[in-house]
């Protein structure tokens, strides 16, 4: 088997996984170790998302590092943490903890809590996300509105670029959150659509492809198909109330 084989690389990845655990993280009860790599779609520059749990700690943290010529992401928490991150997940709609660990594979001394754990990941992942409402739900729709409106009329084809990058992540939250489905970041993004509606997915990426290329007619009519599924643009009456805090007394 070729050491450049995705089976091969997830093998050496969970054997640098395991050399983190106990060479930087001694003491954590257990880890997950997932990332592209652990799914057999990695490559050789490829990270490993490392989640570390400890009996106890004053403070979570993430770090950066390289084994064995791999990259390493990690995660460090005890229970009480973890239980934070992925409540935070769940309001922002984007699962990013649960989804760690719920895929990855179990490393170190506790496998029994270990199970424990992911099996409140998965059960978070499949109650899907928070439905849209509220003062969120009402900021989303004026974003994607507002930005609709930078495109409309003539622009040059550097300005489209710029608005359109803008517009690529608001969209993909309000179609996907807007249809009970998890959102996520970057790339994950056009990866959640493909996997909602491989139409809406490639009707979005045409979309862009275009706008991208100085073309945004086909952006525009996408984004404003979108907002009538949610009572249509949304501009006049929107108010967002500054922190109480937000003042400097001289």
């Amino acid at each position: 088997m070729s050491k450049n084989d995705p089976s091969s690389i997830a093998e050496r990845a969970l054997v640098a996984a395991r050399k983190s655990l106990t060479s930087r993280f001694a003491g954590a009860a257990l880890a997950f170790v997932s990332g592209s790599i652990m799914r057999g779609a990695g490559t050789l520059a490829s990270d490993i998302d490392l989640v570390v749990v400890f009996p106890r700690l004053e403070r979570a943290w993430r770090e950066s590092f390289v084994e064995d010529e791999f990259p390493v992401e990690a995660f460090v928490h005890d229970r009480q943490t973890l239980a934070y991150f992925f409540e935070q997940d769940v309001k922002n709609g984007r699962p990013i903890m649960a989804h760690t660990v719920a895929t990855g594979r179990i490393i170190g001394a506790d496998g029994n809590l270990a199970r424990v754990i992911q099996t409140e990941a998965a059960a978070i992942l499949a109650r899907g996300p928070t439905p849209l409402a509220g003062a969120g739900y009402d900021r989303m729709r004026y974003l994607v509105s507002d930005l609709a409106d930078d495109l409309r009329g003539d622009r040059p084809a550097a300005e489209i670029r710029a608005i359109a990058t803008h517009l690529y992540q608001q969209l993909a939250d309000l179609m996907l959150l807007g249809r009970g489905a998890w959102t996520g970041n970057g790339k994950w993004a056009p990866r959640l659509l493909g996997q909602l509606d491989v139409g809406l997915a490639e009707a979005f990426d045409r979309a862009f492809e275009q706008a991208f290329a100085g073309n945004s007619a086909p952006l525009l009519t996408l984004t404003d198909a979108e907002l009538a599924r949610h009572g249509g643009h949304y501009f006049a009456g929107y108010r967002q109330d500054a922190p109480l805090e937000a003042r400097l007394v001289g």
